[in-house]
C-alpha cells in the first residue's frame, strides 16, 4: 500500500509540473508576443523620446498663447477683454450640452431597446442576435466625425448633422454595453415569469428591468458626459455648437479666445461630471434602500 501511494503520489507530482511548464511556456510565449506587438507599435507610431523632449517647449508655447496677460490692478477690465463674446459663447455652449442631451437619450433608447434582441439569454434567434449585433458594430465602428462627414453632406451644416452623429455611435455603444448587462442577470425572475404564463415582453419588464435599470442609468450618465466631449469636438466640422467656434478662432490664429472657449468647456464638463456623480450616487443609495 505505501508503494502504491507513493507511485500514485508521483505521478501526480509529475503530471503538475508538466501543466505548470506548460502554463509557462504558453505565459512566456503571451509575453514575448505582447512585447513585440509593443515594439512594433512604438516603430508604426514613431515615438521618439528625444523628439517629445524637444517639443515638449513649443506646446508650453502654444497653451501660453490661449491665456492674455491678467494684471493685478487691471483684473476685470483683463478678463471682460479676453471673455468678450461670453455671451455667444455661453449660447453655443448651450447648444452643444442640449445637442448632447438630445443624441444620449434617443441613441439610449435606440441602443437600449435593442440590446435586448442583442442579448443571447433572452429569447431571440441566432439569427436576429447575430444580425442585431453587426448593426450595433457598424453604427459604433465608424468614427463620429464620419458620421458627421455623412450627415453634413446629406443636410448640410448645422448641430442636426452633429445630433446625428451623436446618436448613432450612441445607439451602437449604448446597445453592446446593455446586452453584456443583459447577459449576466439572473434567470430566476425570467424563468417565474415564463412559467406563470407572462409573455417576453413581460419577462423583460418584470424579469429583466429591474436587475439591469441602475447599470443602464450608470451608463447613460458615463456616455452623456463622453458626449457633450464630442459634441464640441464634430463642431470642428461644422456640425453645430462650441466646437466651431473654437475651431474658427484657432484657425485664425485667436489662440486667446480659443483659451477662453477651452476653460468655459471645461467648466461645463466639470459641472455635468460633478452632477453625473452625484446623481449615480443617489441611485446606488436609493436602490440599495430598496433592495
Amino acid at each position: 500500500m505505501t508503494v502504491l501511494a507513493s507511485s500514485s503520489l508521483d505521478a501526480f507530482s509529475l503530471a503538475w509540473q508538466v501543466q505548470r511548464n506548460a502554463r509557462l511556456r504558453r505565459g512566456s510565449l503571451a509575453v514575448l508576443a505582447f512585447l513585440a506587438a509593443l515594439a512594433f507599435a512604438v516603430h508604426v507610431s514613431q515615438f521618439d523620446p528625444w523628439r517629445l523632449i524637444q517639443g515638449l517647449p513649443r506646446v508650453t508655447e502654444f497653451l501660453s498663447g490661449m491665456v492674455p496677460k491678467l494684471r493685478p490692478g487691471s483684473l476685470t477690465s483683463d478678463l471682460g477683454e479676453w471673455y468678450w463674446g461670453l455671451g455667444k459663447w455661453l449660447r453655443l455652449l448651450w447648444t452643444t450640452v442640449m445637442m448632447a442631451v438630445f443624441a444620449t437619450a434617443a441613441g439610449t433608447l435606440i441602443g437600449g431597446g435593442l440590446s435586448f434582441f442583442a442579448a443571447r439569454n433572452l429569447g431571440a434567434s441566432s439569427l436576429t442576435v447575430f444580425v442585431v449585433r453587426r448593426g450595433l458594430e457598424v453604427a459604433r465602428t465608424v468614427p463620429d466625425l464620419v458620421w458627421a462627414l455623412l450627415f453634413l453632406f446629406a443636410f448640410g451644416l448645422g448641430p442636426l448633422a452633429g445630433v446625428l452623429a451623436i446618436l448613432v455611435h450612441t445607439a451602437g455603444a449604448q446597445g453592446k454595453l446593455f446586452a453584456e448587462v443583459n447577459e449576466n442577470i439572473d434567470p430566476g425572475p425570467i424563468e417565474g415569469v415564463r412559467a406563470s404564463g407572462g409573455t417576453w415582453a413581460d419577462e423583460i419588464v418584470v424579469g429583466v428591468l429591474p436587475q439591469v435599470l441602475p447599470n443602464f442609468v450608470s451608463y447613460t450618465l458615463w456616455r452623456f458626459e463622453i458626449n457633450v466631449r464630442t459634441a464640441t469636438v464634430i463642431g470642428f466640422v461644422g456640425a453645430g455648437g462650441i466646437g466651431m467656434e473654437l475651431y474658427e478662432s484657432i484657425s485664425l490664429n485667436y489662440f486667446d479666445d480659443a483659451g477662453a472657449i477651452l476653460i468655459l468647456v471645461f467648466v461645463a464638463v466639470v459641472l455635468i461630471d460633478m452632477t453625473s456623480e452625484w446623481a449615480r450616487l443617489r441611485l446606488a443609495g436609493f436602490m440599495g434602500s430598496h433592495a
